[in-house]
């Protein structure tokens, strides 16, 4: 079983210390989601464990391998990443794009295998996709290039998913899509880290939350366990109202 874990895992930059001795776990048939404030350190977190981002003290390891000596096509075989900046180099269509999520099985835009031929086509089917992939990526709008990234990674059929925001962009219809599409993921087997800003979101999908604030993680588990009006207050400094998977935002502190 493809895992991916940190111990102790410390980020540094100058003195500043990003995140200080994190403990995380994923495993294929979980639903995570990391919350937190902006600076919390989550960026960080998922950039240091993925051996992205140099870290200053514990371990990381990614089915069993350093992800710091990992090369990236090692890498890009067991886990996709959805970083939270997807920039693109040059503007190419929405179907050569997604295709570069099968680069680490051979594959280039113009000369895919069957196999990659019918992942691309899947992805571009379940984020909507089909009326656009022909199109340059510079006429698209924000959201629509934030379904084409995030069918990227899901073309790229890996155990493991590690997404950074990716509903940031999306209209309140898409961002059930992309999450739909996440929750089937991990129901055929495959284990997804989400970063998210939505609580209700996150309430609705995750099987477990990993919370963080000031470079900590200071709770992980399910979320009737962890999900609380005392917890909201704390990290994010808001009146709520839960009531089981509901979430209402009533307020600042």
């Amino acid at each position: 079983m493809v895992d991916l874990v940190t111990s102790d895992l410390t980020v540094k930059a100058g003195d500043a210390v990003l995140v200080q001795a994190a403990n995380l776990r994923l495993v294929p048939g979980e639903l995570v989601a990391l919350l937190g404030p902006n600076g919390a350190g989550k960026t960080s977190l998922l950039r240091a464990a993925l051996g992205l981002e140099k870290r200053a003290g514990g371990t990381a390891t990614l089915d069993g391998m350093d992800t710091a000596h990992l090369s990236p096509m090692q890498r890009a075989r067991l886990i996709a990443y959805l970083p939270q900046q997807r920039p693109l180099a040059w503007p190419n269509t929405v179907r050569d794009v997604i295709a570069l999520g099968r680069y680490a099985y051979g594959a280039a835009p113009g000369r895919l295998s069957a196999a990659d031929a019918t992942a691309v086509d899947v992805a571009i089917a379940q984020y909507d996709l089909a009326d656009f992939a022909e199109r340059e990526t510079d006429t698209l709008s924000g959201g629509e290039l934030a379904r084409v990234h995030c069918a990227r990674a899901f073309a790229s059929e890996t155990p493991l998913l590690v997404a950074d925001e990716p509903v940031a962009a999306l209209d309140p219809r898409h961002q059930f899509r992309v999450m739909d599409m996440v929750r089937q993921f991990v129901a055929k087997g495959g284990g997804a880290l989400v970063v998210l800003h939505d609580i209700a979101l996150a309430a609705r999908y995750a099987s477990r939350m990993v919370w963080m604030q000031n470079g900590r993680i200071i709770a992980d588990g399910p979320s009737a366990e962890t999900l609380t009006e005392q917890r909201l207050a704390e990290v994010y400094g808001v009146r709520a109202r839960i009531t089981g998977t509901s979430v209402e935002i009533e307020g600042a502190l």
